[in-house]
């Protein structure tokens, strides 16, 4: 089981950190990926997200990871540990939640289609949600 909870933390930690690498190259203005990165209702946005805003999301998956490597050990945190595992449980249901989704805009049970970020929607950006808290589940649970 060790073994699992080690690599699943490493997948984890891994996405998460490329996830808000590409929060931080949005937030400085790149665009690609950009158009199928927000849901849009009659070919507007429902949300504009700030750049700060963008660099907020790209923190908080770098808290995430560095959380899950705490959690796992992947550096020493023994006065942290309870946070970690508390924050391992908390990733594990927001990423089931962002699965999910609002039954509108986002997640698996969407009413919104014909967009591009609904066909990366249902493709891959809920999939990989529900992976994501599988995975910190399993670092959770170690």
């Amino acid at each position: 089981m060790f073994k699992v909870r080690l690599l699943s933390a490493w997948l984890l930690v891994s996405v998460l950190l490329f996830l808000a690498a590409i929060h931080v190259y949005w937030a400085r203005g790149g665009a690609w990926g950009n158009s199928a990165s927000l849901p849009k209702v009659a070919g507007r946005r429902t949300i504009n997200p700030s750049p700060a805003a963008t660099m907020a999301v790209a923190a908080l998956l770098a808290i995430g990871a560095a959380t899950i490597g705490g959690r796992a050990a992947l550096f020493d945190a023994r006065s942290w540990s309870p946070l970690f595992h508390f924050g391992a449980w908390a990733l594990a249901v927001v990423f089931l939640l962002r699965a999910i989704g609002n039954r509108k805009t986002f997640g698996f049970f969407k009413v919104v289609q014909g967009t591009p970020f609904a066909y990366w929607d249902t493709r891959l950006y809920s999939p990989l949600c529900l992976a994501l808290s599988l995975l910190a589940a399993v670092v959770a649970t170690g």
